[in-house]
């Protein structure tokens, strides 16, 4: 099942404490990038985020984005600032 754009306008309104904030969309899905640097995406309408060290003990459920997928992280906090700190902790893992 493809990701709706509406929900992709959602998640974006979620990451509007996040600058540099773009998407691309793929094979019916959106991958989420911050300056150029993927961290996650949309998959069936679910807000996924790479699975990192610092996100280990911030209580996100694991999901699967896709068949034989690594397992990713689930955010499902509607708090903008609650989403910046958890991106922002993210970010780190990936430089």
């Amino acid at each position: 099942m493809a990701s709706s754009l509406d929900y992709l306008e959602y998640v974006l309104e979620l990451l509007r404490e996040v600058k540099g904030i773009s998407y691309k969309k793929m094979m019916g899905e959106y991958m989420l990038y911050k300056d150029s640097i993927i961290f996650g995406g949309i998959y069936d309408n679910r807000f996924l985020i790479k699975k990192t060290d610092s996100l280990i003990n911030k209580g996100l459920k694991e999901q699967i984005p896709y068949p034989h997928a690594k397992p990713m992280l689930l955010v499902d906090s509607e708090d903008p600032d609650e989403i910046k700190e958890i991106v922002e902790l993210l970010l780190k893992d990936l430089h």
